[in-house]
């Protein structure tokens, strides 16, 4: 059994997002051929199919600042407006931060809706499920990567749903059940793709045939039958192992020099490719630190460059291997930032409106969707929710938001009770 930690990260409400999942191979508690099991025997339960597109989450934990990224406020007060100034994109109309050079660009590629409200809580819930926080614990509604496992865990050679940052709150599956977790490559997760020392096919195949020697002995005082077709997903558990597919997705250094030079600083993105193309279903990560209370204009110097480069780099890659309409891009995080700058040269939380940049998954792009006020502090038209915009991208995932599971009661409940889509996207 190992223990594998997510990043560490602190906010100002002094809580650490440090979480940890105790794994055979993929989930807490379990073996690699259990988490196999379970995850087969809630796909027989489920009502949905698999899509063949995938996913990319961007999360920015902390509240990322909507008015020094995509909506910038030039003709405001110096006291709200900042440091930055906007630039032209190539889409006609359309301005971003200065610091976003490469995304100002290929902003044809691209898309961005500025009129999103929130709520205040330091915590990814809202954006990867769609409900608060408080509403996600007592019911336990489902991240969205754990969804598209749901839909899609029937390919043995990949996980369906990895997370580059760790285990959260908002990855966790609820009441689709932990056969739904997200696999996680940091700590010793990924040296559980690998062979032990001295392990060759032989060794497998006489473990194989002495771990269904053990299984007999439990199937014969198993009065349930659960232990039927147990040897096929052991069988299955080893190819997860002996394909290497995922193992070799995650090691970057058979990836070009040229391209490995060009997400330098940044390879989480270049990882969240790689995982994609190797048939992941949904790949979440993350990038600094965005609880910007003091010296936000300092931070965001330092950060939106990285976050202008990876995007960039991950966007016309996917162009380029004809990914585009494939792979779904978005990245946001929990809210927005207050318009007026505070006496610390900071800016505090701000849920009435924030920002989200969005490509691919055939979505329309080349537009910025919404606006805010002219002081950046609440929607001024097209006002949106989370769970529209969710729903959105579970739509261009080819997945109907509609979509009913039982919950632990037995109780069939949507994927999002809040459905209506950002037609303009679509």
């Amino acid at each position: 059994m190992f223990s594998i930690w997510g990043a560490q990260q602190r906010f100002c409400d002094g809580l650490s997002r440090r979480s940890f999942l105790k794994i055979g191979a993929f989930g807490a508690g379990l073996t690699l051929a259990d988490m196999l099991r379970l995850r087969a025997n809630a796909a027989k339960a489920g009502n949905g199919t698999s899509s063949p597109k995938s996913a990319i989450m961007i999360y920015l934990p902390g509240g990322p600042s909507h008015m020094d990224m995509y909506d910038l406020k030039p003709d405001a007060p110096k006291e709200f407006r900042g440091e930055f100034n906007p630039i032209a994109t190539n889409v006609p109309g359309v301005q971003i931060s200065e610091h976003f050079p490469l995304q100002a660009a290929m902003w044809d590629k691209l898309a961005c809706i500025r009129s999103i409200v929130s709520v205040d809580e330091h915590s990814d819930t809202l954006v990867t499920t769609g409900y608060p926080d408080r509403d996600s614990r007592l019911v336990g509604h489902p991240s969205f990567g754990s969804v598209i496992s749901k839909l899609r865990g029937e390919h043995a050679s990949v996980p369906p749903f990895v997370s580059l940052r760790g285990m959260s709150r908002g990855t966790e599956p609820g009441y689709l059940g932990i056969a739904h977790r997200p696999f996680t490559p940091g700590g010793g997760g990924q040296a559980n793709l690998k062979l032990a020392q001295g392990v060759d096919q032989n060794r497998i195949d006489d473990r194989k045939s002495l771990l269904s020697t053990f299984d007999d002995i439990r199937r014969d005082i198993d009065a349930t039958g659960t232990m039927n077709g147990l040897d096929s997903f052991n069988a299955r558990a080893m190819e997860m192992v002996t394909a290497g597919t995922v193992r070799k997705a995650l090691d970057l250094q058979t990836e070009e020099a040229k391209t490995r030079e060009r997400y330098k600083g940044v390879e989480q993105f270049l990882t969240a490719r790689r995982l994609v193309e190797s048939g992941v279903g949904c790949v979440t990560l993350s990038i600094g630190g965005w609880d910007t209370h003091s010296g936000n204009f300092t931070t965001l110097k330092r950060q939106l460059p990285q976050v202008d480069k990876g995007v960039a780099n991950l966007v016309s890659d996917l162009h380029e291997r004809g990914l585009d309409k494939d792979v779904l891009v978005v990245m946001w995080g929990e809210f927005g930032r207050t318009p007026k700058i505070n006496g610390n040269a900071g800016r505090d939380h701000w849920s009435p409106v924030m920002s989200a940049m969005v490509a691919g998954g055939g979505m329309k792009m080349g537009q910025a969707i919404g606006a805010s006020t002219e002081r950046g502090e609440r929607p001024k038209d097209r006002p949106l929710k989370v769970p529209q915009v969710l729903s959105t991208f579970y739509r261009a995932m080819g997945i109907d938001p509609s979509m009913t599971f039982l919950d632990g009661t037995g109780r069939p409940r949507y994927i999002l009770d809040d459905r209506e889509p950002v037609t303009e996207l679509l």
